[in-house]
């Protein structure tokens, strides 16, 4: 069995977004509620704040610095330690806000919204193209969560949590077509969450409330698990110089006080595969 290793301790009260910048050696997460973003390097942890309402997350640029989502507002640094500013208001329902998202392959910006009570379809799946104009693909959405690519980039794999699946489309010119199941999540193994792509084309996915992540072929077989010791599991990602790490980040949202465990924090675990290199934006 694999065990991860914890790296950081309960830093977050709700860790999410991971993703590898290589540019820099750095792995960056955010704390979701707080508005902030973290970052670890070989010289430790750091932490900034990028939005009053919330931080969905954040991604690098093709030409330097950051990308981010907060609740309603896009934002770009243009250097690791440069500030954040502001410079579109993303097209979010007043009963939803931000939620998870990544670069396509074209070097596109694609953000999901989520309800506000977790319960309406009000979220949306936008793109935000370089220019920074944003277009509508898909609506009805409740949580709209892990979103990557096949390696080959012609396929995307998708989760609205509320379904409990994972959906795969099909990527022509750019535009995602095809919507159908590659996997149902039983509802006692958890709830899907983020997700990242392997080099071998296997998904990996968060299970909220399943303390796990699980990987699937790209048939949707079941091809390992590996499990963390807090029930909130969010996302995951693959990094470290041979990008055969994968960091997992968890939360301690919707956990009572007293909890008695290390929800918040970020795991690591070497799994045997390795991942891709991260997408940028090209904005």
């Amino acid at each position: 069995m694999l065990t991860p290793e914890n790296l950081t301790g309960p830093l977050a009260h709700h860790a999410e977004g991971p993703v590898w910048w290589g540019r820099e050696n750095t792995l960056l997460w955010v704390d979701g509620n707080a508005g902030d973003l973290l970052m670890l390097a070989a010289d430790g942890i750091r932490r900034r704040h990028v939005d009053d309402e919330y931080l969905a997350f954040v991604r690098p640029r093709a030409g330097g610095g950051l990308v981010a989502v907060g609740g309603r507002t896009l934002l770009l640094s243009d250097g690791a330690d440069d500030d954040f500013r502001a410079v579109a208001t993303l097209p979010v329902d007043e009963r939803a806000r931000m939620n998870d998202g990544a670069a396509d392959p074209q070097g596109r910006l694609l953000a999901g919204s989520m309800a506000l009570d977790g319960g309406a379809p009000v979220g949306s799946l936008v793109r935000i193209d370089a220019d920074l104009h944003a277009h509508t693909m898909l609506t009805g959405v409740t949580v709209s969560n892990g979103l990557a690519f096949s390696p080959d980039g012609t396929h995307a794999y998708y989760v609205d949590t509320a379904t409990h699946r994972i959906d795969v489309f099909d990527v022509r010119d750019g535009d995602l077509t095809g919507r159908r199941p590659l996997v149902e999540i039983p509802a006692e193994q958890g709830y899907p969450d983020g997700l990242t792509v392997a080099a071998d084309g296997s998904v990996w996915v968060a299970l909220w409330g399943g303390a796990a992540v699980q990987a699937y072929d790209a048939d949707g077989a079941l091809v390992a698990r590996i499990e963390l010791p807090v029930p909130q599991v969010s996302a995951c990602t693959f990094g470290g110089d041979d990008l055969a790490t994968l960091y997992i980040t968890t939360s301690a949202q919707g956990l009572p006080a007293g909890h008695g465990t290390d929800a918040g924090s970020v795991y690591a675990v070497r799994p045997g595969v390795a991942g891709l290199p991260v997408s940028t934006f090209a904005g």
